[in-house]
């Protein structure tokens, strides 16, 4: 089941940026709900949040180390509980969503714009940084889970 994440998470996180790259950068943004919701072209040198911007090298490195430890236990220790799996599976879908941008075009396609007004903007993102998240929620909630059985 974990491969089957992965590909999908993967595959849909490739598609949208296709369409990113071929439809939304010609004309940058598509507004869907004015004032709150748009999809807006934006090519990120960084890391979440614009953060580490131009460390490619490291951002990979960092990237490839978290990924093999991931796959190893996957792979090696094979975890029971069913939430860890697929927790791990949408990071390591995300996380080479991302990668692939990184060594592809050197930076990496986001494209999904939360927004109030001209009050607040969220940070831009793609369907990797949201299986990433979602992920990692996953994590937080077995890591509770795991705490209070012990």
């Amino acid at each position: 089941m974990e491969i089957i994440i992965i590909f999908l998470g993967i595959l849909v996180d490739r598609l949208t940026k296709i369409w990113a790259t071929n439809s939304l950068s010609k004309i940058g943004e598509i507004k869907i709900i004015e004032n709150y919701f748009s999809f807006y072209y934006l090519e990120n040198k960084g890391a979440a949040f614009g953060i580490l911007k131009n460390k490619l090298f490291f951002l990979s490195i960092i990237t490839l180390v978290v990924l093999g430890i991931m796959i190893y236990y996957i792979v090696v220790k094979k975890p029971k509980s069913t939430i860890l799996r697929w927790s791990l599976s949408l990071i390591i879908a995300g996380a080479v969503g991302n990668f692939i941008d990184r060594i592809y075009y050197k930076y990496v396609i986001d494209f999904i714009l939360l927004h109030y007004k001209d009050i607040y903007y969220y940070p831009v993102f793609n369907v990797a940084d949201i299986l990433v998240c979602i992920g990692t929620f996953l994590l937080i909630i077995y890591l509770i889970k795991e705490d209070k059985n012990e």
